[in-house]
């Protein structure tokens, strides 16, 4: 795609399907005014909507609505753009960009069909959005909860970006006063006292610790959590992702084995997208189906962020019942124990065991314990309440931040030795110089840029 990023390009920007308004819009480095004279009919003024029929190669109308032209570099993309808002039918879409397409090869403008993102990209090349921003446009668009759009307005203006602006300005000044002291050697003893480096540095890594902090909460926002249920057959699964979801959408039935396959639906809380599978209870079968759920089950365990190993109440103590949760615990035993946790359902039942000191107790049934459980999977995650500001951030952005965090703690090993190695201070300062770049996109290989381009809709 960054190879051909200076054709001009044209797409439908509105979503498939019948609205009352649908936008084609055309972007190109190349000055738009021969386009314009073809399919308006006229010239436009610059940023003012102009209602006119739009025609195609005979003069015909194929509709009339508001054209809008943006000279560049005072446009989404930094380039010249034009945008035509028709009535929202498919057909009469096709027919727009169509028209496009050919009055540019009349005009002698190669346009082409947009590639998915191809507009965003474009902005981000010109300097109009950093890369942060530019992924924020697509999670505003792909947000499933009110604090995730929220919070992807705030990314959209420029609020990691900015955190991430100052941790570079303040490296930026820490790696000059290194290399500066490596063209004087004579100064090296005295460095670190007189420039005050490790108080800087540390400083630094405070700061990146409370950015990286934000940052995490921004993923969970964005990413989600991935909850499986798993637990034997008959603990009461299915009720209790029927209970979170509010909805009938797991059969629930006293007949061991009625889940064969993973049930899944996405609630919300507090904001934060839970995305709860309900799996075939764990055990060895001879139905043939049944074992496809149960290995279907373990590989979603596999995948999860957080697993709610759930046992019956009514059973515990029971010597069968007690055997087979001591395999899954035993096969669980490689997972992190930080992603497992112990729910013991039933607890409503006339028989139902106590409850073990400490454990989680619910009843999936009535509903007792499950706001607990709620606010226990939040924690089980590290999401505290949302804090005002909080901005929507993606894994790749953690991971970068993490990266920082690696190397501004190699430097400051390195800034203790007696005496200091300043060649390898100022490239370990170098290299978190670059891990903090990939965020904004100052430091960012092309196939990276394809990647997160590529997922946006067409039209953006």
């Amino acid at each position: 795609m960054l190879s051909r990023h200076h054709d001009p390009i044209a797409a439908i920007a509105t979503a498939p399907g019948r609205g009352a308004v649908g936008i084609v819009r055309v972007s190109s480095p190349q000055d738009l005014t021969p386009l314009v004279a073809a399919v308006c009919g006229k010239a436009l003024k610059a940023r003012e909507a102009t209602y006119l029929p739009f025609r195609d190669a005979a003069g015909a109308a194929i509709d009339q609505g508001l054209a809008l032209l943006f000279p560049a570099p005072h446009s989404y993309t930094g380039e010249h753009v034009l945008e035509l808002q028709a009535h929202g039918g498919p057909v009469v879409l096709q027919l727009l960009l169509a028209r496009c397409l050919e009055a540019g090869r009349e005009q002698g403008l190669a346009l082409r069909l947009a590639e998915p993102g191809e507009f965003t990209q474009r902005a981000f090349l010109n300097g109009k959005l950093d890369l942060a921003q530019a992924e924020a446009v697509s999670d505003l668009i792909d947000s499933s909860t009110e604090a995730a759009a929220r919070s992807a307005s705030r990314a959209l203006g420029g609020a990691l970006s900015g955190e991430v602006g100052e941790l570079r300005d303040a490296l930026i000044k820490l790696r000059m006063l290194v290399e500066a002291t490596l063209d004087f050697p004579e100064e090296e003893i005295d460095f670190l006292q007189q420039a005050d480096a490790l108080g800087r540095l540390s400083r630094l890594q405070q700061r990146l610790d409370a950015v990286l902090d934000r940052t995490r909460q921004g993923a969970l926002l964005r990413e989600g959590i991935k909850v499986v249920l798993a637990g034997q057959p008959n603990v009461g699964k299915s009720s209790l992702l029927n209970a979170l979801a509010g909805a009938e959408l797991a059969i629930v039935t006293p007949i061991p084995g009625t889940t064969r396959d993973k049930v899944s639906q996405t609630i919300q809380i507090e904001g934060v997208p839970l995305h709860i599978s309900d799996t075939a209870g764990l055990r060895d079968t001879e139905d043939e189906v049944e074992r496809i759920g149960v290995a279907r089950s373990w590989e979603a365990i596999a995948d999860a962020d957080v697993i709610l190993f759930l046992h019956d109440l009514t059973r515990v103590g029971q010597a069968d019942y007690e055997a087979e949760d001591r395999l899954i615990s035993d096969r669980l035993a490689n997972v992190s124990a930080e992603r497992i946790l112990q729910v013991f359902n039933k607890s409503d039942a006339p028989n139902a065991a106590p409850v073990p000191e400490g454990a989680l107790s619910l009843s999936a049934k009535s509903g007792a314990g499950l706001q607990a459980l709620r606010q226990r999977l939040l924690q089980q995650v590290g999401w505290q309440a949302t804090p005002e500001g909080l901005y929507i951030a993606r894994e790749r952005h953690v991971q970068a931040l993490r990266r920082t965090r690696e190397h501004l703690d190699m430097a400051q090993a390195v800034a203790h030795q007696q005496p200091p190695a300043l060649d390898l201070l100022a490239e370990e300062l170098r290299l978190a110089h670059d891990a903090l770049g990939e965020i904004t996109g100052a430091f960012s290989a092309d196939d990276l840029l394809g990647e997160i381009f590529s997922k946006f809709c067409i039209g953006k």
